[in-house]
């Protein structure tokens, strides 16, 4: 076997990780061909194929999954070995990665992100917009951000911004025109503005008040998948939108929708920012804890949900 270059094994763990040779150009900024120049040099290389490749899919040989499985936990410790150098630093610095639902990285972590970066400049910082649930060490984050009752077990995690609370909302004239729900089971007979989730299921609509739950599984013409899609089309009077009340917030006070049935909108736990133990934490990881341990959020730490 000829020797391997160890950022050609890098790019083969990316390759599969992002799902293909596009998405991997992409997060390294670089042509398609020069990943898949670079694998093809790393299959020469060892003599064996290590992915199989069509038009349109991907997916690694028995060879690349065998190798995958060793290549994945050597990375990660050459990461940690490189991160126990960089604390040596004055200043942190290196690329801090974190997974998280879109409506945290809109209300909660940019917010922090961009005072963040100006205390520490030599810092990067990458947000991925994420709802689906993923192991953030073998994916390469330094950390994920998920409600409590979706945590790893050994996971270590810390509150992350205030409770929340789902709003229902319309626009004035659509309820001009259709009615205000009084309750729950109303929306039975209103045009809901649907959500799909990553995995294909549309969202509940959860209700409670004075002990009592309600489910609604909500009917309408159109199904979206992202908050601001529903915003938008609450604004347009296509409906009535289940959002994050920090989506509808400005709207509200600005007369442009209408919150409905918001004494039966439970409150929800905080997001919370997890993380595997200090132990694998970078120094920018770190840095980032503390920056939100001093910006006066909960920082209660528990191993678990």
């Amino acid at each position: 076997m000829a020797p391997v270059r160890l950022d050609h094994l890098e790019t083969f763990a990316l390759v599969v990780r992002a799902g293909g040779f596009r998405a991997a150009a992409r997060e390294r900024g670089v042509a398609s061909s020069v990943i898949s120049q670079t694998v093809a040099t790393l299959e020469r290389a060892v003599g064996l194929r290590l992915l199989n490749r069509t038009t349109r899919s991907m997916a690694p040989t028995e060879a690349g999954t065998r190798l995958l499985s060793r290549l994945d936990p050597a990375l990660a410790d050459i990461r940690l070995a490189l991160a126990e150098i960089d604390q040596l630093r004055d200043r942190p610095s290196g690329t801090l990665r974190i997974n998280a639902p879109a409506p945290a990285v809109d209300h909660v972590l940019c917010p922090l992100a961009f005072a963040f970066m100006a205390e520490y400049p030599d810092v990067n910082v990458e947000f991925v917009s994420d709802a689906a649930i993923v192991d953030i060490v073998a994916e390469g984050y330094d950390a994920g951000v998920r409600f409590g009752e979706h945590l790893a077990q050994d996971m270590i995690a810390v509150p992350l911004g205030q409770p929340l609370r789902y709003a229902i909302v319309a626009a004035p004239e659509y309820l001009a025109e259709n009615g205000k729900p009084g309750a729950p089971a109303d929306l039975v007979g209103h045009t809901c503005i649907r959500r799909r989730y990553p995995g294909g299921t549309i969202a509940e609509w959860h209700f409670e008040k004075g002990g009592k739950v309600v489910e609604i599984e909500p009917r309408g013409r159109l199904t979206l998948n992202s908050a601001h899609q529903e915003l938008q089309a609450a604004l347009a009077g296509q409906g009535i939108a289940h959002v994050f009340e920090d989506y509808a917030r400005a709207s509200i006070d600005q007369g442009r929708l209408v919150e409905v049935l918001a004494d039966w909108s439970p409150r929800l736990p905080s997001w919370y920012l997890y993380y595997p133990n200090r132990r694998h934490s970078s120094a920018a990881m770190q840095a980032f804890l503390g920056f939100v341990r001093r910006s006066n959020r909960p920082t209660a730490a528990h191993t678990g949900p």
